[in-house]
């Protein structure tokens, strides 16, 4: 594979993950992009057989619906794997918490699971991981499914195999999965029901489907007036309410789901179904977030992370940050954040449409003062909410807590001077998606007075002034 990597540029970090990072490579004579998966053998010595499943199961992939496998490297302390470059970020950063996104753009992203879910099966690979965070969109605003690294193959030569393990995201866990040993068919599609109501409803229904669970036996015994059904029109509650049945032996299949009214409906972007004057008052609508910023994107993973400490602030030396560079966005929430390339002199040329990488999403701004003073101000609010933080000394907060499920939840802040301006740049780390997205609502709301609100149109900044760019 050394072919592979020759003449390819490191960009910047995509993402964290629990046995490394996933970083940008681009190549410098075409500017193709691919993401790469950097595993750590030295500080995970038993990553390397999952590497070597989760790369198998990748081989026998190949779907418009599923990153593509481009090809592995490995050397004695690192394993590399190459994949598709999602632009458009996770599933989860479309998710408005408590509100959820338009009917019409679940149903279109729902459409797309199912059809992804049904390939896995048919070359009998379960995923057992099925969440928003492991659903990428490509630039075309299609979804991709990633993250094969708790699959397995259950079927092989006809005959089909019972699993024991027990994996996965609990929220999203189907509840015989709990319980072992269970087919993987049903709870693969068990979390693909749950997928289906936080994109509807912008909010988990319960912890885990266990009899301890309160908001799980409310959900069998019927009680649908409670939130998240309640946000549900009738339509959608009705397939839900299939999807996610207790026993897998009567739970729907991917051909049910695929032939229930709620996939065949056809509904305009204001929510309305075609042909249809009325509009269910229960639809969640596309809105702005109480921040302001409409539903864009990003990409991640989910990191282990140690226990947490705050650091000095002399500590932080905003000086000794990476350049960074934007083009003309519309609106300061809608910045592209980008990070230049390093070129030589005959690489240039191919260098000018690809010097910068998108990487939308909401979980941004820009403030009013400079950026050690606003990283006080940051502290100390996150001081206030009970937050563990540590400061690194090019001006990375990272912070850790647990949700509301008692599970850890640690995001990072990276302030970073963009010509003058400071852009405050929040990414998940680990834990829930849309419990991030809620944290980070609240966060920007108590640092309003210091948030920049201004509408304008940015002219391209050049992070490497030896490189001419062109607009992203």
């Amino acid at each position: 594979m050394s072919d592979f990597v020759e003449g390819w540029t490191l960009g910047h970090t995509l993402g964290e993950g629990a046995y490394g990072e996933v970083k940008l490579v681009i190549n410098r004579a075409s500017g193709e992009a691919v993401a790469m998966k950097m595993i750590d053998l030295e500080k995970h010595p038993d990553a390397r057989q999952n590497v070597r499943k989760e790369t198998t199961i990748h081989r026998m992939l190949s779907n418009p619906h599923i990153i593509h496998y481009f090809g592995q490297r490995s050397e004695p302390a690192m394993e590399y794997i190459f994949l598709e470059y999602a632009a458009g970020g996770e599933l989860f950063d479309r998710i408005e918490p408590d509100i959820g996104m338009p009917i019409w753009e679940a149903q279109k992203y729902f459409k797309q699971l199912i059809s992804a879910v049904e390939y896995l099966h048919s070359r009998g690979v379960a995923h057992r991981d099925l969440k928003p965070e492991n659903l990428l969109l490509d630039d075309n605003d299609n979804l991709k499914v990633t993250d094969f690294g708790m699959a397995t193959v259950y079927r092989l030569n006809g005959r089909e195999r019972c699993l024991d393990k027990r994996c996965g995201t609990l929220p999203y866990m189907a509840p015989e999965v709990l319980d072992r040993p269970y087919h993987a068919e049903p709870a693969d599609i068990w979390s693909c029901g749950i997928i289906l109501v936080a994109m509807l409803a912008g909010e988990l229904p319960w912890d885990q489907p266990l009899a301890e669970c309160p908001e799980y036996i409310a959900w069998k015994e019927g009680k649908l007036t409670l939130t998240p059904w309640s946000k549900l029109d009738n339509t959608s509650l009705s397939l839900a309410k299939k999807v996610l049945n207790h026993l897998p032996s009567t739970r729907f299949t991917l051909k049910q789901i695929k032939e229930h009214h709620w996939m065949l409906a056809k509904y305009h972007e204001d929510g309305k179904l075609v042909g249809s004057d009325v509009v269910d008052g229960n639809v969640p609508k596309r809105r702005c977030s109480a921040n302001g910023n409409d539903v864009s994107r990003f990409c991640l993973s989910q990191p282990e992370m140690p226990g947490i400490e705050i650091n000095k602030m002399d500590c932080m030396n905003f000086e000794q940050r990476p350049g960074f560079s934007f083009s003309q966005p519309t609106d300061v929430e809608d910045l592209l954040l980008c990070t230049p390339l390093q070129t030589t002199q005959h690489t240039q040329s191919a260098s000018q449409n690809t010097f910068q990488k998108l990487a939308r999403r909401m979980t941004r701004f820009f403030v009013k003062m400079d950026g050690d003073n606003f990283a006080k101000k940051l502290l100390s609010v996150l001081e206030n909410e009970g937050y563990t933080c540590r400061v690194s000394e090019v001006g990375v907060i990272t912070v850790a807590t647990v949700d509301r499920r008692k599970m850890p939840l640690v995001f990072k802040a990276n302030i970073v001077d963009m010509d003058g301006k400071i852009l405050v740049d929040f990414r998940l780390s680990k834990g829930c998606g849309i419990e991030f997205k809620r944290r980070f609502v609240k966060i920007k709301t108590d640092l309003g007075d210091f948030v920049s609100k201004s509408t304008v149109s940015w002219p391209i900044a050049i992070a490497n002034h030896d490189i001419v760019s062109q607009s992203c």
